[in-house]
């Protein structure tokens, strides 16, 4: 479909529901283009108020790279009726890459993957950066939460309790699979129950007979509470040392069950 200027616009794929004092919605878009609308050897100027999307990206996390697949227009959205809003964005999700550093992990593949990426760009020069793209994202909330640490745990017997699904969604943030020795992916899922919502937002490695990383952030809100209990978990293992079938070595949802946990924090995020 084209908009009146004659642009050709790709479909975006949009939902939101209501629920109790809660506004929750999700945009879906297609992947960021690898080139600037201005053409393969131009960039927008930094200063251009309509620079395109790449442009965007580049100037504003001044990464070396970024991933592959950059999901740049999808995001999830809950607004609670007082003004606390919280948003999972690719964008904040890869600020926290470590940039102008090497990566604490240096591998075989490591530079075979920055001289591919070198080979994109024949003037860009290597600098160092986390070539897996992992972060430690959890989420952006506005200044209308709370924080608070808590010993309180997730009532995972509850979220196992089997309940009609009002509502449910699975987005990728961004992809990278690291010059094809494995995968670097962010993803955040959401589902809303009659006793309230969950979400998961996650961010999985796994280098290939190397390690798997995962940094897991869930949120679950049940209607009588005045806060979302925010549990956040690094698990990490090199292969060698994994106890369990390679089969299990790309689903996320079995290797969190042989991943040893290096760090776990718990908060509640107040909203009234």
């Amino acid at each position: 479909m084209a908009n009146e200027c004659g642009v050709l616009r790709l479909p975006v794929d949009y939902e939101s529901i209501r629920f109790n004092d809660w506004s929750i919605s999700y945009e879906k878009s297609h992947i960021l283009k690898s080139m600037c609308h201005l053409g393969s050897d131009k960039c927008c100027d930094k200063d251009d108020a309509n620079r395109c999307d790449l442009c965007n990206y580049q100037h504003s996390l001044e990464l070396p790279h970024l991933p592959d697949m950059v999901f740049h227009k999808n995001k999830l959205v809950l607004q609670h009726k007082d003004g606390a809003i919280m948003e999972f964005k690719p964008m904040d999700a890869l600020a926290l890459v470590a940039n102008g550093k090497q990566a604490a992990l240096e591998v075989a593949c490591a530079q075979e993957w920055r001289e591919t990426r070198a080979e994109q760009n024949m003037e860009q020069k290597y600098k160092p950066f986390d070539w897996t793209f992992t972060t430690t994202y959890q989420g952006t909330l506005n200044d209308k939460f709370r924080s608070e640490l808590t010993d309180q745990t997730l009532n995972k017997m509850k979220l196992m309790q089997r309940e009609n699904i009002l509502f449910y969604h699975d987005l990728t943030l961004y992809e990278d699979e690291l010059h094809d020795h494995g995968i670097s992916v962010m993803s955040v899922r959401i589902r809303v129950m009659p006793s309230g919502f969950f979400v998961l937002l996650r961010h999985f490695l796994r280098i290939d007979d190397v390690l798997i990383r995962m940094h897991d952030t869930r949120f679950h809100w049940e209607i009588e509470n005045d806060y979302i209990l925010r549990e956040y978990i690094h698990r990490e293992a090199p292969c060698s040392e994994l106890q369990t079938s390679t089969s299990f070595w790309t689903n996320p949802d079995e290797m969190q069950n042989f991943l040893p946990v290096k760090t776990k924090e718990l908060h509640k995020l107040y909203f009234k």
